[in-house]
Formats: structure tokens, sequence, C-alpha cells
């Protein structure tokens, strides 16, 4: 295996490449050992649709530091980290936290090849976090119950009854390490508004943030309807934030469709310039 690695020439070659080779051999390996749900990083398409859309809205922001707190494989964090160096966005500083070690294994790999400026953080992130408030926050987030109904005790979005949605709890602790202003990304399911907890949780997010979008991934994307995603855009209150005079919603054409994909990214930058921009 060290003669293999030995042939392997990754000084000169640019971070994005790397992730992305790490990313299809992660992908084989995935397809192969039939591994868990969970344990899958978040495809391409939907970490160029996240980091498209933070672009946009971040356009006119300065951002230094950016955190993840289900960070996984790190290929979300690490791919929105590329794509904003692009931007002059120079020396951004990343935070990943995950309760996987296993996951974190491959996140420091991940992160060591491409040279990133990511620190990794092995904890409940429901727990307090040992990170400084950041310019950005983003995450595809894990769906389902948090068992630890004693960790939850001062949350907003905890259930009145039985277990919490850890989406929503992570959600809440993502807003508590912005900085005033800044913005939320979050892969979430398309049902987040629909469930009995949801008047709590939009009562919630009005109390401390700006609720700025909320558009669904291509339907294409999914093979059960059910499990179809949206990108949540949130901003934190404070700083230069203000609620835009209309909400981002919609979905995302398919993929096939350029004409209509085309037109609508326009309609986001038109949005942006309209609702965002400083």
């Amino acid at each position: 295996m060290k003669k293999i690695y030995q042939q392997l020439d990754l000084q000169n070659v640019k971070a994005e490449a790397i992730r992305q080779l790490i990313q299809l051999s992660f992908l084989k390996v995935i397809r192969k050992d039939a591994i868990q749900a969970n344990h899958q990083m978040t495809p391409d398409t939907i970490d160029l649709l996240m980091a498209f859309l933070i672009e946009k809205v971040t356009q006119s922001t300065k951002l230094e530091t950016i955190f993840d707190p289900a960070v996984g494989t790190a290929n979300l964090l690490t791919t929105v980290i590329n794509q904003l160096d692009k931007d002059e966005h120079n020396n951004i500083k990343g935070f990943g936290i995950d309760n996987d070690d296993s996951m974190l294994s491959v996140a420091s790999v991940n992160v060591a090849l491409q040279h990133a400026n990511v620190d990794l953080f092995h904890q409940d992130s429901v727990s307090a976090l040992d990170i400084p408030q950041c310019d950005l926050a983003v995450s595809d987030l894990p769906i389902g119950y948090y068992p630890l109904d004693n960790n939850t005790k001062d949350y907003q979005t905890r259930a009145k009854d039985g277990h919490s949605y850890v989406h929503h709890l992570l959600i809440e602790q993502s807003m508590n390490y912005l900085k005033p202003g800044s913005f939320g990304v979050f892969l979430v399911p398309s049902s987040l508004f629909q469930t009995k907890e949801t008047e709590g949780f939009v009562k919630w997010i009005h109390s401390v943030a700006y609720l700025q979008g909320f558009v669904n991934l291509p339907s294409e994307l999914f093979a059960n309807p059910a499990a179809q995603k949206s990108i949540l855009l949130l901003q934190r209150h404070g700083g230069n934030g203000k609620q835009a005079a209309k909400v981002l919603l919609g979905e995302f054409p398919s993929f096939k469709d350029q004409k209509n994909f085309a037109r609508f990214m326009q309609e986001i930058n038109d949005w942006v310039a309209t609702n965002i921009k400083k």
C-alpha cells in the first residue's frame, strides 16, 4: 500500500481535486460494503447547490470562520470552503463536530490531504461546543430523534412530550454559535414544517433568526418522495441582518432541464440582489 500511496503526488494538486478524488474513492467503498445511510457522505450535486447559495448570500460579507455541527466525512464542509476560497475568502478557518469517531477518522484524512484549515471535535453537538462564534454554519443534518432528554432541558426546540427531533436541536445550537447577522444553511427534510412540533419550531425561529429561504432539491435525486430534502436558509438577528421582503421559496428544476435550471439560478441571483445585498 505504501508503494501505491507514494505514486500519488498531491503536493501540487488543488484542494478541490483532492476532495473529489477522496469522494469517488469513498463512494466505491460505500457501494461495495453497503455502508449504512448515516455513514454516507452528502452527494456532490447537493454540496455544490448549497455552496452556490452560500456564495450568493455571503458575497458582500468577509467570511473568516465556518462550522458544521454534524460534519461526517467533511465533504460538505470542505466543498463550501473550497468554493468560497475562489471568491477571495482566503484562509477560512473551519470547525467540524461529530459524535461518530469512524466518520471523524475519514474527515481527518479528508481535511489533512486537502491541507484545509479545519479543526475536528469528537463530541455530541447538543452539548456545549468549544468553538467561537462563527461567520457561517452549514450542515447536512441527521434526521430522527435525540435520545438523551436530559441534555435538551435548555433548548427552546425540545419536544413537549417524548424525544426531540435532533435536527431541530442542532439548528438551534448552530444559531447559538453564529455571529449576529450571519447565515446558517442546512440540509433538512422537505417535511420540516409539517410535523406536530412545527408551531413551536417556527416560533423559536422568529425569536432568533430571519427565515430567508426554503428551497426543495430536485425531486429526481430521491427515489422515495418522502425522503426529499430541502435547503433551509436562516439569518441570525442583529448585525446587518434583516428579513427579506420575499422569502426564497421554490424547487430546483431537474438537472436535465438546463433551460429551466439556468432560469431558476438567475431567479436566485435576482432575489439576492433585491433582498440580501447590503
